[in-house]
């Protein structure tokens, strides 16, 4: 995601589980006090984006998020496993042994929170707007497959595929594929400002200075038909100006939860707050970083400059340096623990080597130093990005093959529409995963319409590789496909993978449920939040 833009922090704090307490009735905690999550980033309405519970537009974390509680989709991803399982609709299923056409029957009066009917012609109505309005930076990459939608009644919703795509089901467990009211939202735009229409288990009400969000409230749907059984009357999000403000405020008690964006230090401070009634828990994450090309830009357009620097970049001392270990170095698009991963680029290039450096860029007639400029958000990935990329200008630079600067960029926003039009050379990106498969890391960054907008092509990925995989309802027999293209990204280096992220999570200790917040895809369940009595 960009996530999945996938969107993501420089350390992954999405939730883990925490002790657990003794909850109240249903689970809902006995104060009935609303169950306050902190967030550190801006969400914001902006001239380029602005929409941002849209889910024409909605692809970072944080947003799509906010939607996932929200909106319902057809299917959703279960508490455990990566099999989707019913939502809005009562039964699903590929009605083809190719994986072309996939056909949904709906529950029966399904309403929005508005009083308005769900029917058929509103699946419809969502998923071909979300492709009519083909945002830039949008989820968008997630639903082009789809050849048309056929509604032939009510509760049924028919989809042909323009090519097979066993992976299809996972896809319409995201926010892009989030219903919305056809007589509220405009077919061929974005709906502006900050309210939300929807059927999901909760209705949303935003509060906002200007056009940044300050605070989201979460009531539950008393409208909901749905699987989803929440365990809470009401959640709220806060956001805050830094992940320092916000583990303030949760040692304060004025929030009960961190989501996302520690600093090495604060993953150390809060592992001895035990003695506050705060908890901190690890897990394996999934999210990645990385550096994304322009492959047009002069600096960086031959191939050779691209693969000098992934002979030279040293994740172990970047993760040892600025993220005192809490990650792992990635040398492959598709991360670790999922099937098709391999280190293609430790394969190619191995340990950092300046004369193999050197090599490369002599054979290719480049005359160095080369001069090239990184780019990166200051203000949405975590303090310790500026760090980082000041890392990695050091490391270019000593090696006397690179003149390289940097440029940091406070907007997030900015950011994101400056990188898609192809403004920077090089960028530094993040990544969390819209649905757990290799798929996800890799189709939405190639071919045509790639939420980066990266002009790099290669046609046996686009037209072979990414079909074969997509074809194969075994998951295991889809490896060999995706290490293939990992050795051909390897090679070309439109994408320098650089490490993995682990998930932290600092609490309360009396809210409950937080085992249960993170389905597959590390997306945040709110509903699965409750409040209990901490010891």
């Amino acid at each position: 995601m960009n996530r999945k833009t996938l969107v993501l922090p420089a350390l992954a704090g999405l939730l883990a589980p925490v002790l657990a307490a003794c909850g109240g009735p249903d689970g809902a905690g006995g104060s009935g006090d609303p169950i306050v999550v902190g967030v550190a980033t801006q969400m914001e309405a902006t001239k380029d984006a602005p929409a941002p519970f849209d889910p024409a537009q909605a692809y970072d974390v944080d947003a799509m998020n906010v939607l996932r509680g929200t909106l319902q989709t057809l299917l959703r991803l279960p508490r455990t496993g990566t099999t989707p399982v019913p939502e809005a609709a009562k039964t699903c299923g590929f009605r083809d042994t190719r994986n072309e056409q996939y056909r949904c029957t709906l529950r029966s009066d399904l309403k929005f929170s508005n009083g308005h009917q769900l029917t058929a012609q509103d699946v419809k109505f969502s998923i071909d707007r979300v492709q009519k309005i083909n945002y830039a930076n949008g989820p968008g990459t997630l639903v082009n497959d789809i050849d048309k939608i056929e509604t032939p009644s009510d509760t049924e919703v028919v989809f042909h595929l323009k090519k097979p795509d066993a992976t299809f089901p996972q896809k319409l467990t995201t926010p892009a594929a989030g219903i919305v009211d056809h007589q509220v939202y405009p077919a061929g735009r974005l709906y502006s400002g900050f309210d939300l229409v929807g059927s999901g288990p909760y209705t949303l009400k935003a509060e906002h200075s200007g056009e940044r969000i300050t605070k989201i409230v979460f009531s539950r749907n008393p409208g909901y038909k749905g699987a989803v059984k929440p365990l809470n009357d009401k959640v709220e999000m806060r956001f805050f100006p830094s992940s320092s403000a916000m583990e303030k405020a949760l040692r304060k008690g004025q929030i009960d939860l961190m989501n996302r964006g520690l600093s090495p230090a604060q993953v150390k401070g809060l592992q001895n707050s035990r003695n506050e009634h705060i908890t901190l828990q690890e897990m394996p994450g999934q999210e990645i970083r990385y550096l994304a090309f322009n492959t047009k830009d002069p600096s960086v357009s031959n191939p050779a400059v691209r693969q000098a620097m992934a002979q030279l970049v040293n994740r172990s001392q970047i993760l040892r340096d600025v993220y005192s270990y809490v990650g792992d170095p990635l040398y492959s698009l598709v991360p670790t623990g999922l099937t098709g991963h391999i280190n293609s680029f430790f394969t190619k290039y191995g340990n950092p080597s300046v004369p193999a450096a050197r090599q490369i860029l002599e054979q290719a007639n480049v005359h160095t130093p080369v001069k090239v400029t990184l780019t990166y958000t200051e203000n949405h990935y975590g303090a310790s990005t500026a760090k980082e990329f000041a890392a990695l200008k050091q490391q270019l630079n000593d090696s006397k093959l690179f003149d390289v600067d940097i440029k940091a960029v406070n907007n997030w926003q900015q950011f994101r529409t400056d990188s898609s039009n192809g403004k920077y050379a090089v960028y530094g990106m993040g990544w969390f995963p819209d649905i757990p498969d290799a798929d996800n890391y890799i189709g939405p960054f190639l071919g045509k319409g790639n939420f980066l907008n990266s002009p790099y092509r290669n046609a046996k990925i686009e037209s072979q590789l990414i079909p074969a995989t997509r074809q194969e309802s075994d998951r295991n027999a889809a490896g060999a496909g995706f290490k293939e293209i990992q050795n051909i990204l390897a090679d070309d280096v439109p994408i320098l993978p650089l490490w993995q992220g682990k998930q932290y999570v600092a609490a309360r200790d009396d809210i409950t449920g937080v085992e249960w917040a993170l389905n597959s895809s590390s997306a945040l369940q709110i509903w699965e939040l409750g409040r209990g009595v901490s010891e």
